[in-house]
C-alpha cells in the first residue's frame, strides 16, 4: 500500500512505532510532486530544501519521545496560495503579487506549524480567488488528474487537483461561493467548507470577507476531520472570528445515521441538474435511507436568486478590499508611470487579469452612487431571505442534502468565452456561504466519461460533527473512496 493511501491516524502509529520517518514522507511527497505535477500543474512554488529541513527537525524531535507530537505531525502539506505564509512566497496566483514574500504567518499557517505539519508549497488557484475552473490563474491551468484535458474546478482547483494526485497528505483552501467543494467534487476527493468565523481568516488574502473561508481538501472525512480539528478555533487577530468551542471532531465519526433526518431541495434536483448528477445524488440518498435515515423533498424558493446575489456582495466585496493593490506598498509596480495617477492605473491594468478587473468593475458600479440601493442593498435582502429558507428547513431536519455541482467537470476553454454560464457553475454552492453554514462535498459517482460527482450535506451553524458524522457514514458504506486516478508510473 503506498503511503498516500493510508489514513492519517495510521501514518501518526507508524511514526511513534519508528516504523516510519518524517523524512521519508517528505521524500515520497517531493518524488511524486516531480513525477506528476508536470502534467497536472497544482503546484505554484515548491522549496525541496526547506522540505527536507523542517522533517531532519521533526525527526530529532521524534527521537526525543513521542508525548508532544502535534496533531500533524510529520504530514506534507499544500497550502493554497491566497493564504500567507512566512518564508515562502504568496501570489495569489497573479503577476500584481509575483515578488510578494511575506514577513508573518497567517492565523491558519501558524497552527499548522504548531501542528508539526510540513508546509512547504504553494498551490495554483484562480487569480484572487476570483473562478469556478482554475483557467483564471495568472501563471497557468491546473488540470483535472482524472483527464488532463478537463478543469479540476476553482478557485480552489490546485488544492484539489494536488490532493487527488496525492502529491500531499492533505492541502487547504479557501471557499467564497464553493472554492473548496466545487474542486473537490471535479476531482473526487473530499472537500470540507467550516462554519463562517470557525477557522480564523487572519493572513487569508481577502476576496469577500463576509463569505471567505479556510478549509480542508482530504482524501477520506476521518482526514478532514483531524486537520479541522488542527485549525478550528477562535483567533483574536480576526475580528470575525467565533468565540465558539470545538468540539472534538474525530468522536463525532460513529458510522451510525440512524434516525437522521435530511433535507433535499427540490429546486436543486431539478432544471438544470445534469441527470447523471442527480441519479448518483439519488442513489446516495438511498444508500443513506438504507442505514436508517429518512429523508423528505423541501423547497428553497428564493435559490434561484442566489448566484445573482452573490456575485453583486462578492464583487462589491472584492472591489472594497482589491483597492489595496496599487503598486505602492507592496506587488508588482509598473514603471512607466509619468505620475501618481498613472501609477495606480497602469500597475492595476498591468497586474490584474481580466477575470479580477471584470469583477472590481461590477463590483465597483453596484456600490456607486445612485445604484447601490438597486443592487447592492436589494442582494443583502436576498441573502436574508435565503439565511430564513434555511432557519425553516432546520426547524425540522439535521442536514441539507443535494449535488456539488450541477454537473461533472467541464473541459478546458469550454466555459471561459461565456462568463455569465461559468456563475451558473455555483448555483448548488454559494447559497451556503451566503447563510455563512458548514458544508462537505464528498464523493458519489462517476459520470459515463469517468469523471467524479460530488454530493454535498450541509449542516447548521458550527455543526461539523453533524455533517461529518453523515458523511462518514455515507463513506464507509460505499467502494468509491480508494478510487484514484491513474497518473504516472502507476495508480497511486
Amino acid at each position: 500500500m503506498s503511503l498516500f493511501d493510508k489514513r492519517l491516524a495510521d501514518i501518526h502509529s507508524e511514526l511513534k512505532k519508528k516504523e516510519l520517518s518524517v523524512t521519508d514522507l517528505a521524500n515520497e511527497s517531493l518524488a511524486r510532486i516531480r513525477e506528476v505535477d508536470k502534467d497536472v500543474q497544482a503546484t505554484l512554488l515548491v522549496d525541496e530544501e526547506a522540505a527536507l529541513s523542517q522533517a531532519r527537525a521533526l525527526d530529532e524531535k521524534l527521537a526525543k519521545g513521542t508525548e508532544d507530537l502535534g496533531l500533524l505531525f510529520g504530514l506534507p502539506a499544500g497550502v493554497k496560495d491566497n493564504i500567507v505564509t512566512k518564508g515562502l512566497q504568496t501570489t495569489c496566483a497573479s503577476k500584481l503579487l509575483s515578488n510578494y514574500d511575506p514577513i508573518y504567518d497567517g492565523t491558519v499557517s501558524q497552527k499548522l506549524k504548531e501542528a508539526d505539519a510540513l508546509v512547504f508549497a504553494k498551490l495554483n488557484m484562480d487569480e484572487f480567488a476570483m473562478g469556478g475552473s482554475n483557467e483564471n490563474s495568472g501563471f497557468y491551468p491546473t488540470r483535472n488528474p482524472w483527464n488532463v484535458e478537463y478543469v479540476p474546478g476553482g478557485s480552489s482547483g490546485g488544492s484539489a487537483a494536488a490532493m487527488a494526485a496525492r502529491q500531499f497528505f492533505f492541502t487547504l483552501g479557501s471557499d467564497t461561493g464553493g472554492s473548496i467543494r466545487q474542486p473537490a467534487a471535479f476531482c473526487g476527493v473530499v472537500g470540507l467548507k467550516p462554519t463562517y468565523g470557525r477557522v480564523s481568516r487572519y493572513g487569508l488574502v481577502s476576496y469577500a470577507s463576509s463569505l471567505d473561508q479556510i478549509g480542508p481538501l482530504t482524501k477520506n472525512v476521518e482526514d478532514s476531520a483531524f486537520v479541522l480539528q488542527a485549525i478550528a478555533g477562535h483567533d483574536s487577530y480576526d475580528s470575525t472570528s467565533a468565540d465558539v468551542e470545538v468540539p472534538d471532531y474525530l468522536s463525532a465519526l460513529t458510522g451510525d445515521v440512524k434516525g437522521l433526518r435530511i433535507a433535499v431541495p427540490k429546486e436543486l434536483l431539478g432544471e438544470g441538474i445534469d441527470p447523471q448528477v442527480r441519479d448518483a445524488v439519488l442513489a446516495a440518498l438511498k444508500q443513506l435511507e438504507s442505514m436508517g435515515a429518512v429523508w423528505s423533498e423541501v423547497s428553497m424558493p428564493h435559490t434561484k436568486y442566489a448566484v445573482p446575489a452573490y456575485y453583486l456582495l462578492a464583487s462589491s466585496e472584492a472591489s472594497s478590499n482589491l483597492a489595496r493593490f496599487d503598486g505602492v506598498r507592496y506587488g508588482v509596480r509598473a514603471d512607466n508611470a509619468e505620475n501618481l495617477l498613472d501609477l495606480y492605473m497602469e500597475s492595476r491594468s498591468q497586474g490584474f487579469g481580466a477575470e479580477v478587473k471584470r469583477r472590481i468593475m461590477l463590483g465597483t458600479y453596484a456600490l456607486s452612487s445612485g445604484y447601490y440601493d438597486a443592487f447592492y442593498k436589494k442582494a443583502q435582502q436576498v441573502r436574508t431571505l435565503i439565511i430564513q429558507d434555511f432557519e425553516e428547513i432546520f426547524a425540522n431536519f439535521d442536514i441539507v442534502l443535494h449535488p456539488t455541482t450541477p454537473c461533472p467537470a467541464f473541459k478546458l476553454g469550454e466555459k471561459m468565452s461565456d462568463p455569465v454560464q461559468m456563475f451558473l457553475e455555483d448555483i448548488c454552492t454559494v447559497t451556503v456561504n451566503l447563510a455563512g453554514l458548514p458544508a462537505i462535498s464528498v464523493p458519489c459517482g462517476f459520470s459515463d466519461n469517468g469523471l467524479p460527482i460530488g454530493l454535498q450535506m450541509i449542516g447548521k451553524a458550527f455543526d461539523e460533527s453533524t455533517i461529518l458524522r453523515a458523511a462518514h457514514a455515507y463513506e464507509q458504506s460505499t467502494n468509491l473512496f480508494p478510487s484514484k486516478p491513474q497518473l504516472g508510473r502507476e495508480e497511486v
